[in-house]
């Protein structure tokens, strides 16, 4: 499993990339796996609010739907719209391009997880 150390995960399966006084959201690799190939992508608008702990979207797979749950609050400030065309690439690269949501963050995150920590979710 490719947990990568600098970012801070859901137990949902999301994962969190803090980069000053914003977040960049997607979907752990161990969800995309899960999932299977992905064909759909529900994303949020630019503008919308999210409350941490929120549903803030769908993936669909071949396999099965899941919703997506905001692992922080703050403003949706971009979303990726490679994923509309080619949602594919979160199973291709779900920490690097296949990023879901850009959010300005309202708060500090809180209550995420270490990818050791996300690593021991993973196993249960």
């Amino acid at each position: 499993m490719n947990n990568p150390t600098d970012i801070l995960y859901a137990k949902t399966h999301e994962w969190v990339r803090v980069e000053g006084e914003e977040a960049v959201i997607g979907i752990t690799d161990h969800a995309q796996h899960a999932l299977g190939d992905i064909t759909y992508v529900e994303l949020p608008a630019v503008g919308d609010t999210l409350a941490a702990g929120q549903e803030m979207g769908a993936v669909e797979s071949v396999k099965a739907a899941s919703d997506l749950y905001s692992p922080v609050s703050g403003e949706v400030v971009a979303v990726n719209e490679v994923l509309n065309d080619s949602p594919e690439v979160v199973n291709q690269s779900p920490y690097e391009q296949g990023w879901m949501v850009r959010v300005r963050l309202s708060s500090a995150p809180s209550g995420l997880l270490s990818a050791a920590e996300y690593e021991s979710v993973c196993q249960e």
